[in-house]
């Protein structure tokens, strides 16, 4: 039995917990060491367990809390080589943690093989995560891409589990208070998924298996959990698909104070 817990989403940190058989990951480390700590415990996540940190790409909203979290609990961290280059640059990487870059043959944790995938986004080299479990079930976490490319498609497909972004509701954006710059930057190859881009790729994805969707790093200025919500189940029960009987959808909160986790 595996266990997908989104700890925090969205632009003022990420970081989701995945586990199996009593030993875990975390994707990102984007809240402070403390927050992050409090959130595994009011999970019931014993920190023990996890015995890796994957990072997707190094924009602080996805390792804020790494350094003090990781050199506390002597934790491995796994990024591309660009990625890792980007937090040697920063400050990040310092000695006080092991870390290690993951090529195409992918690592090892536990009872788990995670490989990574190339991602479209505004950053030194960003990747998404794909972990397959020992019972032959899959996960992955697919947030900050400009478009799903046929890597991105081809890793995620056959999930049972899927993380995956639903940033913006384009209306709001378009017409919302963002300068022009950054409104052009988040719609392009190498910004967010709006909410009708991230479910143009879930019908295929369910009928192939997929049961868990969540919906995460929506925008708080340009998107509501409502407006993804609703974005990603009308394109869903268009093509025939039933909630809580093909699949189930939930929106990744800011802080999961609600203990949201998913069991597949």
């Amino acid at each position: 039995m595996s266990k997908l817990c989104p700890l925090f989403s969205g632009s003022r940190g990420n970081c989701v917990y995945i586990g199996h058989s009593g030993e875990g990951i975390l994707i990102d480390a984007g809240r402070s060491a403390r927050q992050l700590e409090k959130s595994l415990i009011n999970n019931d996540i014993n920190i023990k367990n996890i015995k890796a940190i994957f990072i997707t790409h190094e924009h602080n909203d996805h390792i804020s809390g790494l350094k003090i979290f990781a050199s506390r609990y002597g934790i491995k961290v796994y990024a591309s080589k660009g990625t890792l280059l980007a937090l040697h640059r920063k400050g990040v990487i310092d000695g006080t943690f092991p870390y290690e870059v993951i090529t195409h043959r992918g690592v090892d944790v536990g009872n788990m093989q995670i490989n990574a995938f190339r991602t479209s986004h505004d950053c030194s080299e960003s990747v998404g995560y794909s972990i397959s479990f020992s019972d032959g079930t899959k996960a992955a976490v697919c947030t900050d891409l400009g478009f799903i490319s046929s890597e991105v498609e081809n890793a995620i497909d056959g999930c049972n589990a899927l993380v995956i972004e639903s940033n913006y509701d384009i209306e709001m954006l378009k017409n919302g208070d963002y300068p022009y710059y950054l409104k052009r930057r988040i719609l392009s190859e190498k910004g967010h998924l709006s909410n009708e881009e991230c479910a143009g790729v879930l019908p295929r994805l369910v009928k192939n298996g997929l049961t868990r969707i969540v919906l995460s790093h929506l925008s708080l200025e340009n998107n509501t959990p409502t407006l993804a919500f609703r974005a990603t189940l009308e394109v869903l029960k268009a093509q025939g698909m039933v909630i809580n009987k093909d699949f189930t959808l939930n929106v990744a909160p800011q802080i999961n104070e609600e203990n949201l986790k998913l069991i597949f």
